[in-house]
């Protein structure tokens, strides 16, 4: 456990990232109620304020919202992971400039440590602020500033500077008064604590401890009896103890995922087998990114739950790999021998996906009867180059055969913005007189 008079952390967090990245490109788009959807143009996965004081949660399905997108005009925007994703890495690069350790938390959340940089600027607010300044004039996209002694303070830091206007979008738990900070955390829900989910939350209510302050006062034994030591943890955390160190490097991941839903029902095993190629492309790729291997692939099928009036399947199966790879051909193989023994004609299908299992590092591996390492190295170059080319030129530039080139059962995305800083033929066009 760090020295907790030592610590200090900021975390740096963008406003409404996804509706933020929409105006930036799109400034009629300020000031009006804007929802970002989920795929296939499902539900609400980003709001504006706007949007969020009309009561709009997140997760409302679009169809539900009809009338209010008549009466209000909200605007509804398909999702732009592409855009999204290179805004986000544009303000790691700028935070990489104040601090030369960053915790990429997600995709519009960073933490910083600020331990030794305190003499590079009159306060870490100052600081806040000039982070705040440079994003806004570099990406045009707005940031809170939390700062603390623990992650979990600058978490709750963050908070307070989006919710009370007098902090300016920046508040520093450091160098504010124990009187204060007190008088904050008495009108703060435990709920917002970081790590404080609605069960553990209702569960402190029925223990008393409805407010941040509250659960400071906690006894870390009593909490650690009742929660275990992550709990222990939030609430020493929250007296201003560091337990959680910064983590500058992502840990691999155990297993990868890929999977959507169609944007038209697949009736045919061709149209299942052209998705599955396609989710083993994406997750091949991640699994080379981490530099792992994978044991087994996992591939799984289901109709549409909610159409109660159409014949319902689901089905799964595993299937283990000879030897572990993280090549595309192979992979996809063994996704569509699975595919093959668990499809069922008669049927129509809303989902499938894969999951790549029992991944290891691609430096370990343990040789097997059959090995044959001049395959194993034309592997390793087929794939890299396969990564490149797609780099260069695009995703899906190069990809497998069995990914067909036109799917019908594609993601729908009817008002998708143009991938303004990753695509140069979707690149915004100035005109002048």
């Amino acid at each position: 456990m760090a020295d907790a008079s030592s610590q200090v952390f900021a975390l740096v967090d963008v406003n409404n990232m996804y509706v933020s990245c929409e105006r930036a490109f799109n400034p009629r788009l300020r000031d009006r109620p804007v929802v970002v959807l989920s795929n296939n143009d499902g539900c609400c996965v980003a709001r504006s304020n706007e949007v969020k004081a009309l009561g709009v949660k997140m997760g409302t399905p679009w169809f539900q919202m009809k009338d209010l997108v008549r009466q209000y005009g909200i605007v509804g925007l398909s999702s732009n992971y592409a855009l999204y994703g290179d805004m986000s890495n544009r303000i790691m690069m700028i935070l990489r400039s104040y601090s030369p350790n960053v915790e990429v938390y997600s995709i519009d959340e960073s933490f910083l440590s600020l331990n030794g940089l305190g003499g590079l600027w009159p306060s870490p607010t100052a600081m806040g602020q000039a982070i705040r300044a440079q994003i806004l004039q570099w990406t045009s996209l707005p940031v809170c500033v939390g700062v603390g002694s623990s992650k979990t303070l600058a978490k709750l830091a963050n908070h307070v500077a989006k919710k009370v206007p007098l902090f300016d979008s920046v508040c520093d738990f450091t160098n504010m008064s124990a009187a204060r900070e007190r008088w904050l955390f008495e009108r703060i829900d435990v709920g917002e604590v970081w790590g404080v989910g609605r069960r553990i939350a209702a569960k402190l209510h029925d223990m008393d401890i409805h407010t941040v302050q509250d659960l400071k006062n906690a006894s870390p034994r009593d909490i650690r009896a009742r929660f275990g030591v992550v709990m222990e943890r939030t609430c020493q955390e929250l007296r201003g103890l560091s337990c959680l160190a910064l983590e500058e490097v992502a840990p691999p991941r155990q297993e990868i995922v890929s999977s959507k839903s169609f944007g038209a029902m697949a009736v045919s095993l061709a149209e299942l087998e052209e998705a599955v190629s396609t989710y083993i492309a994406r997750a091949g790729e991640k699994l080379r990114a981490q530099r792992s291997v994978c044991g087994a692939v996992h591939v799984f099928v289901q109709t549409n739950p909610f159409r109660q009036q159409d014949p319902q399947y689901s089905n799964g199966l595993t299937v283990p790999l000879i030897e572990p790879t993280n090549d595309n051909r192979i992979l996809a193989g063994a996704a569509l021998l699975g595919l093959a023994a668990i499809y069922r004609e008669g049927f129509q299908y809303k989902k499938a996906g894969v999951m790549l299992m029992n991944l290891a590092p691609g430096a370990i591996r343990q040789g097997t009867l059959f090995d044959a390492p001049r395959e194993r190295e034309k592997s390793v170059r087929v794939m890299a180059a396969l990564d490149a080319l797609n780099q260069r030129f695009g995703r899906d530039a190069v990809h497998l055969g069995s990914a067909g080139l036109a799917p019908r059962w594609a993601m729908r995305a009817e008002n998708k913005t143009p991938c303004y800083t990753t695509r140069w033929d979707e690149l915004p066009r100035a005109l002048a007189n």
